[in-house]
């Protein structure tokens, strides 16, 4: 309808343009109704109609062919300085660059090697090249090595592993059966560190093995590194399913641990955070009761508001050594704001029946289309880049744009970029990494899979397509540029929503706002419990000696486990003397414990006519991007899906040369399990409930029912197909209250209700860190489909994102009016003016709809009307216990 409608106002305001021009009237108000009818109803207008669009046609390939001439076929080598002054004058020459912050160089702080390091370690540093620390390396080996625990909390690129290195090299060099532990939170962490540790250890002369261990290592090298391994690394997930509870086989060391290393501490947080700490509980429990060893930790991270809070409450640590202050040099970085959706007026849009230029369908206007000629930019003059994008599908839709625009400006460098993202094969990924750190390629398109510090050589140029989710993401990506004391440039490129559009117009906001904090909830009762079922079988529990380590929950957690079979304890009087041990049914119960929600069932993409793997993508991902007619990209590379074997999960597919992408036509249901009306919850009679919230188990269901062919370059919608694919469903628990019916007449008078729900869930959201430790990535609110025009429920909801929930919700449910107090107060204090708010209000940075059905006004007014609901609810049951 809405193509329709700016169709026909197009038409219209060309048939008056031409009857102006025609009986030379002077303006709109010259001429009648009448008068225009009669124009058309001649037919004088049609034959002039098409001269203009002829007329026009030749002035737009006039214009596009000068864009392609102002296209740079340039390949001489420039400075990230010079590149920026370069995009002024060339592709940014339309205004797109709308901010450039010079962030200055800082001077490193070198200090000599401490004394207290042995010849051996000296040696080892002297043979990579290192004579002189940095003042925060001196500091943290100093602190590590008088037995404290340390949280390393410096810039990207400053040189943290050497923090953690070298005392634990040093220790395990002077004490032969010392040994220690490594955790990163993926593979290619582990792996990329393997490598720096084997060049390290070369300057040391006594043998210690090192090996990593985690889900690709063979049965043959596992049983090596546990009856050979000084130093394991390795990821909480194999602490978690193989180490833990077969610690018996890993005695060895365990009995000897020294140290424990967490690498990338800011990556642990909200429910894998929770999951992660519990697994450090375990594990510091175990070397203590079964073991008798107390290894010392050091942390390292790099984008946190609160590292020693966030790593003291990760490891249970009662004391904490922070190195913040940074002594390693830092480049001059160059940041722009890059914003392709500034309006394109024209006449028509001066006009009363004005279009928003952002609505035209011209590719140049993409800011997919943008980052990928600032790519090409990139690649073209010698500086290598990582464009860091949102989702798999934009990964694969900038690399095939970037190649195309390089194959008509330097053909020569069109194989020198690739994508870089999870599905592919762990093989390819690796051989991407080892491409792009020998240099043999220049450029890679990536999702937030590069964020972490993988070590890919020198980057000098780092582009974002859109907001990453958070500051701190996008600082932690741009922080991969400018290693090794270059300087470098960033690109962030918005999209028109509100969000990007709030940095584009307010960039302070962005470089002089806080960096979020790193939030976990250890104390989260449904997975304490979870993780004292695996704890109990690897020893048994005890109230009296396990409280320090699981917290004041424990008891109510064990009486819990007993009451649901679990556990089962000995025959004493004292619960404090009370030992309890597992008694349930699984053998393993660790392996039902999914600790980061990563699915088991996937789908296989297979090459046809090579008979090869292309990806292997998660079952909830799947009909996003493989269905019978999809088009799929890899590698930039263009494939048509011709099968799709549902019992095998196969999709079969052919390269394919098209003009047109596709889209799936989907929606998305939270189903409350157990009733359509919010009651209050049943409580002792001495106590009135606060809300009529609940929290209740819910299914998250997910529907595909067609997909769309839609023409590239013109989003011209080609055909509609219909789909007939299962449902993906998993169950979580949500917590919600109603919205009267009344409310919502009052609302439509004047906004759109589900603008205004929309706005109300994220409002409560935002506040929900002011009443418990939580992550907000933990929860998610029921954002509405700006083109789904079913029944939307009248409801304020938050459910927990993860398959099975984690109890967040369930948790939040006694705050519900409170929450809804404090978010009201969020939404009348903040001075924003946009009816669509602000990210400090109703802008959440990781809304599922992109913010775009949202309405500040129509919240305010939803808000009120459910407290004033509340309120007369309870005054008006103040006399009697109310009961579901």
């Amino acid at each position: 309808m809405k193509k329709w409608e700016s169709s026909f106002k197009t038409s219209l305001w060309e048939t008056i343009k031409l009857l102006m021009s025609k009986k030379n009237y002077e303006n709109l108000l010259s001429f009648s109704l009448e008068d225009l009818l009669l124009f058309v109803k001649k037919g004088d207008y049609v034959l002039e109609r098409n001269e203009a669009k002829r007329a026009r046609r030749s002035s737009s390939s006039a214009s596009n062919s000068h864009s392609v001439k102002r296209r740079c076929h340039d390949t001489s080598q420039l400075l990230p300085s010079e590149m920026v002054e370069h995009l002024r004058k060339s592709i940014g020459s339309g205004g797109q660059m709308v901010h450039v912050e010079k962030i200055g160089a800082r001077k490193g702080s070198y200090v000599e090697i401490p004394n207290e390091l042995s010849d051996k370690s000296k040696s080892a540093l002297k043979s990579i090249g290192i004579n002189k620390l940095y003042s925060h390396q001196a500091e943290s080996i100093l602190a590590s090595l008088s037995g404290k625990n340390v949280v390393v909390a410096t810039m990207t690129s400053s040189g943290k592993s050497v923090c953690y290195n070298l005392p634990v090299l040093e220790a395990l060099s002077h004490n032969f059966s010392s040994c220690a532990l490594y955790l990163f939170p993926t593979k290619a962490l582990a792996q990329d560190q393997l490598r720096a540790l084997l060049t390290l250890t070369n300057g040391f002369d006594c043998g210690i093995n090192i090996g990593v261990y985690d889900g690709d290592t063979s049965q043959k090298e596992r049983t090596w590194l546990r009856e050979n391994a000084r130093l394991l690394i390795t990821n909480p997930d194999m602490l978690h399913m193989a180490i833990l509870p077969l610690h018996r086989q890993f005695s060895r060391i365990l009995s000897n641990l020294s140290f424990v290393v967490i690498d990338e501490a800011h990556a642990y947080k909200g429910a894998f955070g929770c999951h992660t700490a519990l697994i450090l509980r375990r594990l510091r429990r175990l070397c203590s009761h079964a073991y008798g060893s107390d290894p010392s930790f050091v942390f390292c991270t790099a984008t946190s508001s609160n590292p020693i809070e966030h790593c003291m409450e990760l490891a249970n640590l009662s004391t904490l050594e922070l190195i913040e202050k940074d002594g390693s040099p830092s480049s001059e970085k160059f940041f722009v704001l890059w914003n392709p959706t500034l309006p394109l007026r024209t006449e028509l849009d001066k006009s009363e029946f004005g279009i928003d230029g952002r609505n035209a369908s011209d590719k140049s206007l993409s800011p997919i289309s943008e980052v990928s000629h600032l790519f090409a930019e990139m690649v073209q003059h010698g500086l290598r880049c990582i464009a860091f994008c949102k989702s798999r599908k934009l990964c694969e839709l900038v690399l095939c744009y970037t190649r195309e625009i390089l194959e008509e400006v330097a053909p020569h460098l069109v194989n020198s970029i690739c994508a870089y993202r999870a599905g592919y094969i762990s093989e390819d990924r690796r051989r991407i990494e080892s491409e792009f750190f020998g240099g043999k390629l220049c450029g890679i398109a990536a999702t937030n899979a590069l964020e972490l510090g993988i070590d890919v050589g020198h980057i000098d140029v780092t582009l974002h397509l859109g907001f990453p989710g958070s500051i701190a993401s996008l600082w932690q990506q741009a922080g991969r540029s400018g290693r090794r004391e270059r300087s470098s440039l960033a690109v962030y490129v918005a999209f028109e929503g509100p969000l990007d559009q709030y940095f584009m117009k307010f960039p302070q906001k962005l470089f002089c706002g806080p960096i979020e904090c790193c939030h976990i909830d250890a104390q989260n009762q449904q997975v304490l419990e979870q993780h004292l079922v695996c704890a109990a079988i690897e020893h048994p529990l005890s109230l009296l000696y396990d409280e320090k380590y699981f917290g004041s929950g424990l008891s109510k957690a064990i009486t819990a486990l007993k009451n649901r079979g679990y556990l089962t304890s000995n025959p004493s009087n004292d619960s404090l003397s009370k030992i309890w041990s597992y008694m349930g049914h699984e053998k393993r119960p660790s392996r039902s414990i999914s600790i980061r929600a990563i699915e088991a069932e996937r789908y296989i993409v297979i090459d046809k006519q090579l008979n090869e793997t292309l990806e292997e993508i998660e079952e909830s991902r799947a009909f996003f991007q493989v269905y019978e007619g999809a088009v799929y990209l890899h590698q930039g590379r263009t494939y048509l899906v011709k099968n799709l074997d549902l019992s095998r999960k196969i999709a079969y597919c052919e390269k394919a040369v098209v003009d047109y992408y596709t889209k799936t036509r989907d929606y998305t249901d939270i189903h409350i399990v157990g009733g359509k009306i919010a009651y209050p919850a049943r409580v002792s009679k001495d106590q009135l409930p606060k809300t009529t919230a609940q929290a209740n188990p819910c299914s998250v269901t997910t529907t595909w029912f067609g997909f769309r062919r839609i023409r590239r370059g013109s989003n011209q919608v080609l055909d509609t197909v219909d789909l007939s694919l299962p449902r993906y469903s998993y169950e979580s628990q949500a917590v919600w209250i109603s919205v009267p019916q009344s409310l919502k007449i009052i609302v439509e008078k004047k906004y759109s209700f589900r603008a205004g729900l929309h706005a109300a869930c994220h409002a409560v959201l935002h506040v929900v860190p002011l009443y418990m430790r939580c992550n907000l990535s933990d929860l998610a609110p029921e954002c509405p489909n700006p083109y789904d025009s079913r029944f939307f429920p009248e409801r304020i909801l938050l459910y927990d994102q993860h398959p099975g929930g984690t109890g967040v919700s369930k948790q939040i449910q006694p705050y519900f009016t409170e929450l809804l107090h404090s978010a009201l107060e969020l939404l009348t204090c903040c001075h924003c003016s946009s009816d669509t708010g602000c990210p400090n209000c109703v802008q959440n940075l990781a809304c599922q709809e992109y913010n775009e059905l949202i309405n500040k006004d129509a919240a305010i007014i939803i808000i009120k009307g459910v407290l004033d609901a509340e309120k007369t609810y309870f005054e008006g049951h103040s006399d009697s216990t109310p009961s579901c």
